[in-house]
């Protein structure tokens, strides 16, 4: 269903994506945060696209969020990373999100005065541990990778407890909490311009309403959670796509690559592109309509996604020749986003244990 926010919003897309595109060289050879890009998106209405109507929200599903994802990762992929973090989060909350509604409502207050980021992380595996407080819980330890680190207005991380029989659960902390201290080691192959800085927490006040879903540390995740990761996976897949798509429109624009002996090469790359996109779009289309059996394949579309946009965007290195690994063109760093996009889903390990987990057991009814 389409609203007049929406519609809105996705008639600047264009022009976003143009802006991005203009200065993603530039802030990928700096490292430098992309403000202007951020700040971009926030007027385009595009960062706030998942808040509910109930919010006053363009109120947009998993598909068309996958969407523009998609050409935000044509344009900037760090941009997309980090627009992602936000709408993700903002979902969450048009479902049933664990935000405290007051909470919620200072975070679409600040959404409306200027960029709001949101980075939501599972830190139950690093060195981060909430204790209990005087008036609620301590975060100390260090978070690393954080996409955005540096702009920040909250965080939402998944920590587990000190207790002697410890939990997790989601803590929201406002990033400029006294305690935090971004410590500016991001300088990575791809993606350069998202800031995934460390955090180091010290001793950072939380409030005990604001440590919500605490839950044993086994506890298997409940429906929202469920929802959520297949939110993220295919989200974060949609950057890659963009990431594709991006190269192969370099690609398809030199002259070389319309010579009749390389159109089939860049066919075999547009094949792989248009299997991503119907990929992602069934799947979110079926999230969107509640089918919750979409859900158990998130996961695997989005290595499947990662995996066959890394092979195209390698492909078109291969047929540019030389040209594809120079700096003075934009394919080489498509190339590293590729590479580095990989890490920011789920452990491919975990993705492939578990669906052969899932064919044993169909296998085994069959039986």
């Amino acid at each position: 269903m389409t609203t007049p926010l929406l519609d809105d919003a996705l008639a600047k897309l264009p022009r976003v994506v143009d802006l991005l595109a203009a200065r993603a060289e530039e802030h990928d050879r700096d490292g430098a945060f992309p403000y202007q890009g951020v700040e971009a998106l926030h007027e385009a209405g595009l960062l706030t696209l998942t808040v509910a109507q109930r919010h006053g929200g363009a109120g947009a599903g998993l598909a068309d969020t996958v969407r523009v994802l998609a050409e935000l990762g044509r344009g900037d992929a760090s941009v997309a990373l980090l627009a992602a973090g936000t709408l993700l989060q903002h979902a969450e909350q048009a479902g049933a999100g664990g935000w405290p509604a007051a909470l919620y409502r200072r975070l679409l207050t600040e959404s409306r005065r200027g960029p709001a980021l949101v980075a939501a992380l599972d830190a139950t595996a690093e060195p981060l541990v909430a204790r209990r407080g005087p008036q609620g819980w301590r975060l100390s330890g260090l978070l690393t990778g954080c996409p955005g680190a540096e702009a920040l207005a909250w965080l939402a991380v998944r920590v587990r407890t000190d207790e002697a029989v410890p939990r997790a659960g989601t803590f929201l902390v406002r990033a400029e909490s006294a305690g935090m201290e971004v410590e500016p080691v991001w300088d990575q192959l791809g993606l350069r311009a998202s800031a995934c800085h460390d955090l180091r927490f010290a001793e950072v006040a939380v409030p005990a309403e604001l440590a919500v879903g605490l839950r044993p540390l086994d506890a298997a995740p409940g429906a929202g959670a469920v929802l959520a990761a297949g939110w993220r996976d295919l989200a974060l897949a949609a950057v890659q796509l963009g990431v594709g798509r991006a190269a192969r429109d370099w690609l398809a624009a030199r002259p070389q690559a319309l010579a009749d002996h390389q159109q089939a090469a860049l066919g075999e790359l547009e094949t792989a592109l248009i299997g991503v996109e119907e990929l992602l779009a069934g799947l979110a289309g079926r999230i969107d309509a509640g089918d919750r059996a979409a859900l158990e394949r998130t996961g695997a579309a989005h290595l499947l996604a990662t995996r066959a946009v890394l092979g195209a965007v390698q492909g078109a290195v291969e047929l540019a020749g030389g040209p594809g690994l120079s700096r003075r063109h934009p394919l080489e760093r498509h190339l590293r986003d590729a590479l580095s996009g990989r890490p920011h889903g789920r452990p491919a390990q975990a993705v492939l244990a578990a669906a052969g987990r899932a064919a044993l057991g169909r296998a085994g009814r069959r039986s």
